[in-house]
């Protein structure tokens, strides 16, 4: 799920060497904390949100354990 979201996030910004995604697994969910260069943070949260919300709608939809919930946190 990590290359998924960096993949995706590095194709997006001016600055991929700065992408960082971490992971923190919990008993019900697993967070995934996206962090990116000040610059782009724009370019990954979109308009209203959007960009964030679509990259969001894909990560949910690939998720292989059905029985853990998961969270993208972008900073």
């Amino acid at each position: 799920m990590k290359a998924l979201i960096e993949s995706i996030v590095m194709s997006l910004v001016d600055h991929p060497e700065s992408v960082v995604v971490t992971e923190q697994e919990e008993d019900a969910k697993v967070v995934y904390h996206l962090t990116v260069h000040e610059s782009d943070v724009g370019k990954v949260i979109g308009k209203n949100g959007r960009i964030a919300k679509a990259i969001r709608t894909v990560v949910y939809a690939a998720k292989t354990n059905r029985d853990k919930r998961i969270y993208l946190d972008i900073m």
